[in-house]
């Protein structure tokens, strides 16, 4: 068993799933006070990991094994864990994202796919070295989505 809580939850306009523009999405993330020590130094990132639990995923949603990548058709199906779906055995989310400011326990992001209300159960700062490691490589379906989502 494993045992999680959450440290703040996310705040924003967003009140069910579907939505496909999360770039966009400006959030606060509403930490517990308790923790507001715990925030000191995050304004010198400019990014940040948030893992959050996305708790409005039905319970069925977690026996789905296969997908296809953001819900398109023309896309091969893959499993889940080969994709970002929010269907998964353990719906957890994780998304980094710009940091826009922080005041005292609230943090303003933009880009963070996850609805009003949810819990988030970690943040991360952001290291491009670490994060973002050299050589890294995706399937080519993810590029031709990525290139047709651009346009």
């Amino acid at each position: 068993m494993i045992e999680l809580h959450p440290v703040g939850f996310v705040r924003n306009r967003i009140r069910k799933s579907g939505h496909r523009d999360w770039r966009r999405v400006e959030s606060r993330i509403v930490i517990n006070p308790a923790l507001e020590k715990a925030l000191d130094g995050i304004e010198g990132f400019s990014h940040i990991v948030v893992i959050f639990w996305m708790d409005a995923i039905e319970p069925g949603g977690r026996k789905v094994l296969r997908v296809h990548p953001q819900g398109d058709r023309g896309l091969p199906r893959v499993g889940v864990f080969s994709a970002r779906s929010p269907v998964r055995p353990n719906p957890l989310g994780l998304t980094t994202v710009r940091l826009m400011e922080r005041k005292k326990n609230v943090l303003k992001v933009s880009g963070l796919d996850a609805i009003n209300g949810t819990p988030v159960v970690d943040i991360k700062p952001f290291i491009p070295g670490h994060d973002l490691p050299k050589g890294a490589k995706v399937p080519d379906w993810l590029e031709k989505a990525e290139e047709r989502h651009r346009h």
